[in-house]
């Protein structure tokens, strides 16, 4: 069968590694990105078209935090801190010295790579709460900088970008927008999905598991630690990048604490430990103010005789609630979050139409 192992044979080490070692699952990868490719932009207006983009934005740095926490254990919460590096960056090269976005978006995640390696630093010593407290740090102080030093944002602490362009063609609309960030996120999703594969990957998970035994067995703490914020502040600053074109400003305002706890609560609720699950966590943090937005002021004006207005100003408040029960909830019924949930289900249809 198609999509069982049975009579699927690997001859090669590469084989037996590949992504998808089941005939199913490579059409059905296929399958998904015609999906993305060619449906999407056919059956969704530009505002939904506006969503789809958010979440792919937010996937990027979903992934990019997942490596850091999820599969080396280094906990963070300035997730937001290093995408405005990188949204800054992107802003700076572009609005004063003219560099195309397809250059400012890779300086920004290199420029943010090298600001996460020398936050990094403290992990070689402190780990655990600790280390969370040193990375809210940096979310205090990347702020500050661009507010008080007058060369990078100012008292405002704006910077307006221009379209991006390629060749004369303009990504000024959303349908544009969506094949450009599309682009990145495959990038980035192939890219995690190989990296946590390869040897770095298998390192990450060591340290994750326990530190000492994995120095003991020879692999290098300091490189790997380090290693980890690096590929994790790259993908924040590729993301930060993409949002300040994406929004055509870069705001601080857009990247505050809020923004870090959201990128936490999407890798808690997705599954860490897993690419997918930072995927899926994306979406269904994206999506979750959506929902609420349509069902939460109608059920309040039909059941309790409380006004849009009154359930708008509500619902900001309320959104934080159920993040909170959520990642509660998760951590106490499943811990490895929707991708674990998705696994049962593959698994069930793997076995069907068999018990065992």
């Amino acid at each position: 069968m198609i999509h069982r192992e049975a009579g699927v044979f690997q001859t090669s080490y590469e084989g037996d590694m590949s992504l998808y070692t089941l005939p199913l699952a490579k059409w059905t990868n296929w399958g998904v990105l015609f999906i993305l490719i060619v449906v999407l932009p056919l059956i969704l207006n530009a505002h939904k078209m506006s969503i789809v983009n958010t979440i792919a934005l937010s996937a990027i740095g979903a992934i990019g935090l997942n490596i850091l926490v999820g599969y080396t254990g280094q906990i963070s919460i300035g997730q937001g801190a290093f995408m405005m590096i990188g949204g800054y960056t992107a802003a700076i090269l572009s609005t004063r010295y003219g560099w195309p976005f397809w250059l400012g978006i890779p300086a920004g995640g290199v420029a943010t790579m090298i600001a996460g390696t020398l936050f990094g630093i403290p992990s070689l010593r402190i780990k655990g709460l600790y280390l969370a407290i040193a990375t809210l740090a940096v979310q205090l102080i990347v702020p500050w900088t661009i507010l008080h030093i007058k060369w990078i944002g100012g008292d405002l602490g704006s910077i307006y970008v221009d379209t991006p362009e390629i060749f004369g063609f303009q990504f000024n609309t959303e349908y544009r927008r969506y094949f450009l960030i599309l682009f990145f996120f495959l990038l980035a999703y192939y890219g995690a999905q190989n990296l946590v594969r390869s040897r770095v990957g298998r390192a990450f998970i060591a340290v994750r598991e326990r530190d000492f035994a994995a120095e003991i067995i020879g692999v290098n703490l300091f490189k790997y630690k380090l290693l980890s914020f690096a590929v994790s502040s790259f993908y924040a600053g590729v993301a930060g990048a993409l949002y300040a074109y994406y929004l055509r400003i870069a705001n601080y305002e857009n990247f505050e604490l809020i923004v870090s706890i959201d990128y936490l609560a999407m890798i808690i609720i997705g599954g860490l430990g897993s690419v997918l699950g930072a995927v899926l966590g994306a979406i269904f943090i994206r999506l979750l103010p959506v929902a609420l937005d349509l069902t939460v002021p109608v059920i309040a004006e039909d059941l309790f005789g409380v006004s849009y207005q009154s359930s708008a100003n509500f619902l900001a408040n309320f959104q934080l609630l159920i993040f909170g029960v959520l990642i509660i909830g998760f951590l106490v019924i499943e811990p490895a979050g929707l991708a674990r949930l998705w696994e049962h289900v593959k698994r069930y249809f793997r076995l069907w139409p068999f018990s065992y």
